[in-house]
């Protein structure tokens, strides 16, 4: 099993679809042993029952807009595990204003602040936090989107956000590297996710991936998990600082081969 006798806390499970529960699901799969991080006592009930399913008692609470919230979730952590091998971050987020209409339009300062401390630097946040308990040889995994290079109807300041992020990955690999550490993200096809939900006019954004995806269809939330689990396990030693497609190859692809056939 590939993450037999590692420790990984997840960040970012909301319910039973999210991509978080795919990862969760996959690393269990390879003999992860699991600790859950939930924002708040709301979506506690919904991330129990899956921490249960998965053989995982360990739920943490963790605000990651607030460095004191996440300090003491790893102070938390710490009476459970002395040191862990792996961290996945799973959480983005835009005020549901910036994810409908025209950019330039709707885009506000505050909205644009809150996309970016969310869905990218509570990631710096978390590995600055958790690095003194972090095991030689440890593996930090984010989940980006295609929305940080080309544009998408309606995802807005979440491109921006997923770009920052991408890049936070980037500086996190080689700042970390010197310590063992490797950073990578997964840029995943859509979903249908809560997250995702918050998208105006998501399932035609679903719909258009499958028409010109090579494999001719959206992935699944366990697909994601198996890479995750890869690019967490010692299989992935030397790789660090990159960002890996999981979508079915819809990024290579400015249209379907078939199209222009008669």
């Amino acid at each position: 099993m590939l993450l037999k006798n590692k420790k990984i806390v997840i960040f970012g499970v909301a319910n039973k679809y999210s991509i978080a529960t795919g990862i969760a699901r996959s690393m269990h799969e390879q003999g992860a042993e699991l600790a859950f991080a939930y924002q708040n006592e709301r979506l506690l009930k919904n991330i129990k029952p899956i921490a249960e399913e998965l053989g995982s008692e360990i739920l943490i609470e963790c605000d990651v807009s607030n460095d004191n919230s996440i300090d003491q979730a790893f102070k938390d952590l710490t009476n459970q595990w002395n040191k862990f091998d792996g961290l996945v971050h799973s959480i983005g987020f835009a005020p549901a204003d910036q994810l409908e209409g025209s950019f330039v339009d709707v885009t506000t300062r505050e909205g644009f602040k809150i996309a970016h401390d969310i869905s990218s630097y509570s990631f710096t946040a978390l590995a600055k936090a958790s690095k003194p308990y972090l095991n030689e040889n440890a593996a930090l995994l984010t989940l980006t989107y295609l929305g940080s290079i080309q544009t998408l109807p309606n995802y807005n300041v979440m491109g921006l956000a997923k770009a920052s992020l991408e890049a936070n990955t980037r500086f996190l690999a080689a700042s970390m590297g010197k310590d063992n550490i490797r950073v990578n993200a997964i840029s995943a096809g859509p979903i249908k996710t809560l997250a995702a939900s918050g998208v105006k006019n998501f399932r035609k954004m679903l719909s258009q991936h499958s028409k010109r995806a090579p494999l001719g269809r959206t992935v699944t939330a366990d697909e994601v998990g198996n890479v995750a689990a890869f690019l967490c396990s010692d299989y992935a030693s030397g790789i660090t600082g990159e960002i890996t497609y999981v979508d079915a190859g819809f990024n290579i692809s400015a249209m379907p081969l078939d199209e222009l056939e008669e």
